[in-house]
């Protein structure tokens, strides 16, 4: 499962979505990572055993429609399981 959230939403605050899941208590697979697209950093990802945990940077929660490219990049990759960290 993945759930994504842009990193400036004033609505749904990544700070509260990240607590939410760390309250979860799921094992954490690595490290909070950056991930890229075009050479960029696009945002942070934290995996959990069942979670993956994606940011969107510089976009509230309408990512899709702010962030096209790498929202697009980052749920086709996701889909895929194809590596894009």
């Amino acid at each position: 499962m993945m759930h994504y959230s842009g990193d400036t939403d004033g609505v749904l605050p990544t700070y509260g979505t990240k607590r939410w899941i760390e309250d979860l208590a799921w094992n954490k697979i690595g490290n909070y990572t950056a991930w890229v697209t075009d050479k960029q950093v696009s945002g942070f990802y934290q995996k959990f055993e069942g979670l993956d945990f994606v940011t969107v940077k510089g976009v509230g929660h309408m990512a899709p429609q702010w962030a096209r490219a790498p929202t697009q990049a980052l749920i086709t990759k996701w889909i895929h399981r194809e590596d894009m960290w």
